[in-house]
């Protein structure tokens, strides 16, 4: 397995300050040299890696190959990690996330058992559908947050399945339950690692937290739980 470990994130300019704590805190508490790197749509469909219809329907994306809203511009993009890292180890985050410990562990247990593909949380997360964050439609799905934090072992063969045709055609709740995986080639995270605020129970001090809901800067989730500290994360960037 090459050496190469590599962190993405997803980027959507309705969460530009979502993206902004973690990049900061993810690149603060990592403390060996691990490049981040933002997924932006814009930027996916220029290089020619992103190529899905989508449309606007009442104010929101959609995917019009999954005939489902998208919460964010890059709820498909993310399975095109592997793609642009090319070699190595790399994780992808979603942006509503707050890193509180260093990633060099969770980089270290993936190249310790190269059996696995990826590697995940494997939440038994179903929240009654609706609405979350800022107005976006929550939709039911296998394996919902999975897909939120996701460490890819870019040289393992079943990656390889996981081509850019296969990320543009493949309706989008395939791919966020893994559809190109056997069950035996998705790793097990401890719960640490995708920490989902108001849902996950029963964890030690979180390294990453997830904002699913909401982030602290949206209506109703002000006092949600690591709020202040997302805050305090977010004023340390902007000064």
């Amino acid at each position: 397995m090459s050496s190469m470990r590599s962190i993405y994130i997803g980027f959507d300019p309705r969460e530009a300050a979502a993206y902004a704590v973690a990049r900061e805190t993810a690149t603060r508490h990592t403390l060996r040299h691990v490049p981040v790197h933002g997924i932006l749509l814009d930027e996916m469909r220029q290089r020619g890696l992103y190529w899905r219809p989508t449309s606007r329907k009442d104010g929101r994306l959609w995917d019009d190959i999954s005939g489902a809203p998208m919460s964010t511009e890059f709820a498909i993009s993310r399975f095109l990690t592997p793609i642009l890292a090319k070699e190595g180890l790399a994780l992808f985050m979603d942006a509503d996330m707050l890193v509180r410990d260093s990633l060099v562990p969770l980089f270290d247990y993936a190249k310790a058992n190269p059996q696995y593909a990826v590697f995940c949380v494997k939440h038994n997360f179903a929240p009654p559908e609706g609405i979350k964050m800022d107005g976006q439609l929550q939709t039911a799905y296998a394996r919902k947050c999975w897909s939120s934090v996701m460490m890819f072992n870019c040289a393992h063969a079943a990656n390889a399945r996981l081509d850019v045709d296969l990320v543009n055609t493949l309706p989008g709740r395939d791919l966020h339950r893994f559809s190109w995986l056997e069950d035996h080639e998705i790793g097990e995270l401890p719960s640490m690692w995708n920490y989902l605020v108001g849902h996950t129970k029963g964890t030690g001090a979180p390294a990453i937290v997830h904002f699913t809901d909401g982030i602290p800067t949206m209506p109703g989730y002000e006092d949600a739980e690591y709020a202040a500290e997302w805050r305090a994360a977010m004023n340390a960037w902007a000064s």
